[in-house]
């Protein structure tokens, strides 16, 4: 008997389904169009032309991150339209709240064997994170690993650049003691605390496909799966206008270890959780694991997506501009004189069943 010849096909790579995406993607890709950047793919690199994009001194930042365990959520709920607009906040978000505009992004997806039509809903999720932002998307790299990933899983990383003027980086300098905070609503889980939410689920044995108890209009996959706000476009305004001292993401770790993060030493936050509407998402989460309320403040958003620390004067003007972007606001705390740090207090209507709590971070 003779052996049949050995193909990387044959070990489980396709180099005609890698191409076949990249054909499929093209006007995905195109329709990130931007000064500076023509998106086009199928190079080497992608070119980003800072001058076409009208920068006199800039500098650069980069960002990159990935889904988390969101995308296991998503693969065992065949949901994933959305997870691509994940991967790009998480990267953006956290270019602007150096004060830099996200100029383009680029994208690693790795699986154990490429399916096309889940790869290009995917791909066309980054696509619209990448629109929504206002940054092109220039590249990226689509990885076929038998045997390092299971059948049907794939793992996604994000990689974003942006630029900002010299003048107008958000460095942690600028904060001063009695500027306010003002906590821009998030739009769900977002991207972090999923390793919970999942054991949650797995424990509680939740009907991921019928209405969420807390919501008979709405099902509770569509809840977890609801997508991370993308702050940019609402901020980057006000950046430029000099009207923000320092902005927090709020991610892993929650207010109590983000905020502390653009904060100068002698000064410290305190966040009055009082401020605002625990979310029913958030409420039910706490509940069904009865989640000590500091362990709430460290692992979810809980409902602030993120933090923008502004001069007293310029709140009024600030919170407007804000709320005509689309963004719901609340007036969440201050900034006072005291070891870095943040403290967060609250009370039974906000974050749990027992009257009164306090957290506190020091960085």
């Amino acid at each position: 008997m003779t052996d049949a010849p050995y193909s990387y096909a044959k070990a489980g790579v396709s180099i005609a389904a890698g191409n076949a995406l990249v054909r499929a993607i093209a006007p995905l890709v195109r329709a990130t169009r931007r000064p500076g950047a023509d998106a086009e793919i199928g190079g080497f690199g992608g070119f980003f032309d800072l001058k076409a994009a009208g920068y006199a001194d800039p500098l650069l930042v980069a960002a990159n991150d990935g889904v988390g365990t969101k995308l296991k959520l998503a693969i065992e709920s065949n949901r994933h339209d959305t997870v691509g607009i994940d991967l790009v906040a998480m990267c953006v978000n956290d270019l602007i709240v150096q004060g830099a505009e996200p100029l383009f992004f680029l994208d690693y997806f790795a699986c154990a064997k490429l399916d096309n039509a889940i790869a290009e809903r995917v791909i066309a999720g980054i696509a619209e994170g990448c629109r929504i932002a206002g940054c092109a998307l220039i590249g990226g790299e689509t990885a076929e690993m038998p045997g390092m990933y299971a059948e049907g899983d794939y793992d996604l990383a994000g990689f974003s650049v942006g630029a900002v003027e010299r003048a107008q980086a958000l460095t942690g300098t600028h904060v001063q003691a009695d500027d306010m905070l003002l906590g821009l609503a998030s739009s769900g889980i977002h991207s972090n605390g999923f390793s919970l939410v999942r054991r949650l689920a797995a424990d509680k044995g939740w009907k991921l496909y019928r209405p969420a108890l807390f919501d008979q209009d709405r099902l509770l996959i569509d809840w977890l799966m609801e997508p991370t706000r993308i702050y940019v476009k609402s901020l980057l305004p006000l950046v430029r206008a000099g009207k923000v001292s320092a902005l927090a993401h709020i991610t892993g770790g929650g207010l109590l270890e983000n905020v502390p993060r653009v904060l100068p030493e002698g000064l410290r936050a305190e966040i009055d959780a009082d401020a605002w509407p625990q979310s029913r998402l958030m409420a039910f989460l706490q509940a069904q694991g009865m989640i000590e309320p500091e362990e709430m403040a460290r692992t979810f958003n809980c409902g602030i997506g993120m933090v923008a620390a502004v001069r007293g004067e310029d709140v009024a003007e600030v919170t407007a501009a804000l709320k005509a972007s689309g963004e719901t606001i609340f007036p969440i705390g201050r900034i006072v004189a005291g070891t870095r740090g943040c403290t967060v207090t609250g009370s039974i209507e906000t974050w749990s069943a027992r009257s009164g709590w306090s957290a506190t971070h020091d960085a």
